[in-house]
This record gives C-alpha cells, structure tokens and sequence, in this order.
C-alpha cells in the first residue's frame, strides 16, 4: 500500500511540473524557430537534427514530420530534413573507428550544405556527465560546425539548458529538473513547431500563385 502511495506520489509530482511547464512553454522563441524552419523550407535547405538516447528517437520523428507531416498532398514539397543518428551501419563505423565525441562532427563534414539549419535535443543541455564523460557533447561538435558554416542552429534543452542553450541562435528550454517530463516535452515542442510551420507554410501558398 505504501508503495502504491509512493508512486502515486511521484505521478503527481510529475503532473504537477508538466502543468507548470505548458503554462510557461509557449513564447517568442517558438515564433522565431517556425520562422527559421520556414525559410529553410522556403529556400530548399537541409535540415540536420542530433539526438542521444531517448533525444535520438525524437530527432527521428522530428526529421520524418518535417519531411512529410507538413505536407498535405504528395504534389507537395517537403523540408530536406535528415537525422544524423539514424543510418546505423555508418553511426557504429563512426563510434568505433573515430570516437563518439564526433560522431555528428564527421557526418556533417561529409552531408552538410551551405546555409542549412541545424537543430540539437538533449535533455541537459551538454551538462553533466557518466561514466563515458561528459554528456552530449558531439551534438555541440555538430552545431558549432553548422555555426562556423555560417548555418544556423535550434536547441531543445531542459533543466538549465546546458552549454547548448548559450550556443545556438535559438535556444528553448523546457523549465522542468525532470528527464522525463523534459523529454515529453521535446516532442510537444517538436509537434508546435511542425504545426506551426505547416499553418504557416499553408498561409504562404495561399497568398502566392507559384510557391
């Protein structure tokens, strides 16, 4: 019974903090990054998304809604949009010939085009560390690269929002000190940006005969 009690505890707590969060999640970065994904959009540039652990899960449905969900019919042209984590064969060649820590480094060497857009996902920020070190920090590799490129970057961070938050040009940091609900909130945020952009994207063709 007490560990029932316990758990109902801890749901509560976390419930509790996602409500604050929603609350306080909306703002103008959020405009800024539609903005900056619709001009991508608009211009045909590349979008790169990176992501470890449960963040690489959410940079693949990111780069799959960016590619599709924002189009209503196949006539439509989606945003060139590729998850850096998602071509397995060449992630474990990288890790195990060249190290973790450049993982996203040596990819974009390899895929990035001028002007593109580069968007990290980590629930720290590139803060803290485990047994291999410090955290996440081959996604800040890959967007100081984008950077140095003249490309522009996104972050998705919590907690304190890390080095990353510092780092990229548009940085949004879901207020919360709890992996989970950080990570929940990466995927309502990455669903307001791919909406937002598709409502935006809609608007623009109907105001242009030829988009």
């Amino acid at each position: 019974m007490n560990n029932n009690n316990s758990y109902a505890e801890s749901f509560l707590q976390q419930i509790n903090e996602i409500s604050t969060v929603l609350k306080v999640l909306y703002g103008a970065k959020l405009d800024q990054a539609v903005n900056l994904l619709f001009d991508a959009w608009r211009d045909g540039r590349w979008v790169y998304i990176m992501g470890n652990g449960g963040s690489a899960s959410t940079a693949t449905h990111f780069a799959s809604d960016l590619a599709k969900t924002i189009c209503d019919t196949p006539q439509d042209s989606g945003l060139k949009a590729l998850a850096l984590v998602d071509n397995i064969p060449l992630v474990s060649a990288l890790t195990n010939d060249w190290g973790w820590d450049n993982l996203y480094l040596n990819q974009l060497k390899n895929f990035y085009v001028p002007g593109g857009v580069g968007i990290g996902i980590s629930v720290h920020g590139g803060s803290g560390k485990e047994i291999a070190g410090q955290w996440s920090q081959n996604l800040l590799r890959g967007l100081q690269f984008i950077k140095d490129k003249g490309g522009k970057t996104i972050g998705l961070s919590g907690f304190d929002g890390g080095p990353m938050k510092d780092l990229v040009d548009i940085g949004i940091v879901v207020p919360a000190n709890s992996t989970p609900v950080v990570e929940g909130m990466h995927v309502v945020l990455h669903h307001l940006l791919v909406f937002g952009l598709k409502e935006k994207i809609n608007e623009h063709k109907k105001n242009s005969p030829i988009y």
